[in-house]
């Protein structure tokens, strides 16, 4: 679209519209297939391990089944689904009474990694070993709390935190609070939005952050490459650290596979 000037021609859409520009949907890997030229296409997609799974997110996941048989038949390229365990969902909210800040428990935090695990071969195992038959694509699973820990995570994480001023309102539209919640070491609860959680100190070595528990008070965690401080990064800013990743991964091509929610609005 014009910009009002005759001069310059901007485009200011976010969206690319590939309707009729392309006949089959993995064609849009092709593009990044033939300028990086992978040794394989990792189709991601992630879910809360808060118990069974509904329709929606059984349908995203046979999808990216599909979609790796599909590329490995059509591109001649090793395809492979990597299944994003979620178990930082929320397992329970209380408020504060006082403040009436809402804090959170998570899955791994309630009820540990052997519990996460029974969930996980509870709703799904059975189904991706079923996917892995039908299609010949195998399949990884990894665990957010898994993927927190690993240095190269928290590197990009840290990276970040010295443009944090320009990134938290792409983060956070509404209010530039961008949620990192560091749990309370004594009890493992952490503030559901992060508003009284704030940045002490970042440097190349780590960074160093002040928080609020609801029963312990005030606290102070460290984040470094290989600390055991929990990290646990609300949506936007977990994909923003993974696409970092993934860009300077030079061996395997990350396809994140979503689904979403549809509502019917009637017209008139």
């Amino acid at each position: 679209m014009m910009n009002g000037r005759t001069d310059s021609v901007e485009i200011i859409s976010p969206n690319n519209v590939l309707a009729n520009a392309m006949l089959r949907s993995i064609d849009m890997v092709r593009p990044r297939l033939q300028a990086t030229g992978p040794d394989r296409v990792a189709f991601c997609v992630g879910t809360q391990i808060n118990g069974a799974p509904h329709l929606g997110t059984s349908l995203v996941q046979t999808a990216a089944f599909l979609l790796a048989k599909a590329t490995k038949r059509t591109f001649n390229v090793d395809a492979v689904v990597r299944f994003g365990a979620l178990d930082n969902a929320p397992y329970d909210i209380q408020l504060d009474p006082e403040t009436h800040h809402a804090y959170q428990q998570t899955y791994f935090h309630a009820l540990g990694e052997q519990a996460v695990g029974d969930l996980i071969g509870k709703y799904y195992r059975a189904m991706f070993d079923s996917l892995a038959d039908a299609t010949g694509v195998d399949y990884e699973i990894e665990t957010y709390s898994t993927q927190q820990t690993s240095p190269a995570f928290r590197h990009e994480f840290l990276a970040t935190l010295g443009h944090l001023e320009q990134i938290r309102w792409p983060l956070a539209p509404s209010h530039g609070q961008v949620h990192i919640r560091l749990p309370c070491p004594e009890c493992g609860w952490a503030e559901k939005r992060a508003e009284r959680t704030r940045l002490l100190r970042t440097g190349s070595g780590g960074a160093d952050f002040a928080a609020v528990c609801t029963d312990h008070g005030d606290y102070e965690v460290t984040v470094t490459a290989d600390t055991s401080t929990y990290l646990d990064l609300a949506t936007l800013y977990r994909n923003l650290v993974k696409e970092r990743l993934a860009a300077r991964d030079h061996v395997t091509l990350s396809v994140m596979v979503k689904g979403g929610d549809w509502a019917y609005g009637g017209c008139r």
